[in-house]
């Protein structure tokens, strides 16, 4: 996670989605080459690791079924701004030599209140529920079915809420009046 987006403690999709996978971790910082902790991941031969990144070279996993060869699936997904996402895999040379996967969607992000690039350009949150769906049919996880269907009602009501204030006026304090 982008420094800049672990400051946003109420609108954090990242921090969402992390609380809401069991097995996650999550390291903030920009250049993770010398981390510890992604690089005991990375080092561990019983693990196959990948970062989820659109990019020409990666692997549309719609299409194309990760061959993991009895190894653990360890998926390294980038929380930041679009803008900030691409030095953060340039800078973590680590990072940047993994496999990429991607995928392709037709859905839209339910991210209201935040602008996003493009339509189809969905949240962390979203990002990995369309990741785990995919590898749920191809059979790489097991994840019950009611806990997919729900994993994205903490966002839901975090949009709800900040849906409310989106339109309201500004308030001020009377002695700025």
């Amino acid at each position: 996670m982008h420094p800049k987006e672990f400051k946003y403690i109420k609108n954090n999709t990242g921090r969402l989605t992390h609380i809401s996978l069991k097995n996650s971790k999550l390291f903030v910082g920009v250049d993770f080459s010398n981390h510890n902790g992604v690089n005991t991941l990375l080092s561990d031969p019983k693990n196959y690791c990948t970062i989820l990144f659109p990019a020409q070279d990666s692997i549309c996993i719609n299409e194309e079924k990760l061959e993991l060869n009895d190894r653990q699936l360890v998926v390294f997904i980038i929380d930041a701004t679009w803008d900030s996402a691409k030095p953060m895999l340039r800078q973590s040379t680590n990072l940047h030599s993994l496999p990429k996967v991607s995928f392709t969607h037709t859905k839209n992000s339910a991210y209201k209140f935040k602008r996003q690039p493009f339509a189809e350009a969905l949240s962390t949150m979203e990002s990995t529920l369309c990741l785990l769906e995919i590898l749920q049919n191809q059979g790489l996880e097991a994840i019950c079915d009611n806990d997919l269907e729900k994993f994205l009602n903490p966002f839901e009501k975090m949009v709800k809420f900040q849906m409310k204030f989106k339109n309201s006026k500004p308030r001020y304090r009377k002695e700025d009046v």
